[in-house]
């Protein structure tokens, strides 16, 4: 598949004028502009380059890290399966972990459980040596 990277360009320089980021907490989904990226790492899609993410540390009002969703259902370490909302399934991609920007965020679309957020929490730190 061919990526369009001179599109993805134009969104960013968009997205970096951006003034105001949005109040944002931990546990939270959002859809983010993730953008085009290289190899394995997950996309964003649609017009907007916008990918599901779940906030799992904010640092300050500024940036976050946060990890991609994806509604491929897999039984491996690297994937946290969980339903959020109206029993939407999706998966936390753990390796694909990333620190991001606020200004990235573009709206909220749930939140993940607390109980959920502490499984995903720990399965990510068992990735760790």
């Amino acid at each position: 598949m061919q990526k369009d990277f001179q599109k993805w360009h134009d969104k960013k320089s968009k997205v970096d004028e951006i003034k105001k980021r949005p109040f944002f907490h931990e546990r939270e989904i959002w859809y983010c502009t993730l953008g085009v990226n290289i190899g394995f790492e997950q996309d964003g899609g649609g017009e907007d380059f916008l990918r599901p993410v779940i906030i799992i540390r904010k640092f300050n009002n500024e940036i976050f890290w946060a990890i991609p969703l994806t509604r491929t259902q897999k039984k491996t370490k690297y994937y946290f399966q969980f339903v959020f909302g109206d029993n939407f399934s999706s998966a936390a991609i753990l390796s694909q972990i990333r620190l991001v920007d606020a200004r990235r965020l573009d709206y909220k679309i749930g939140d993940i459980s607390k109980d959920n957020f502490k499984k995903l929490i720990k399965k990510f730190k068992d990735l760790l040596p």
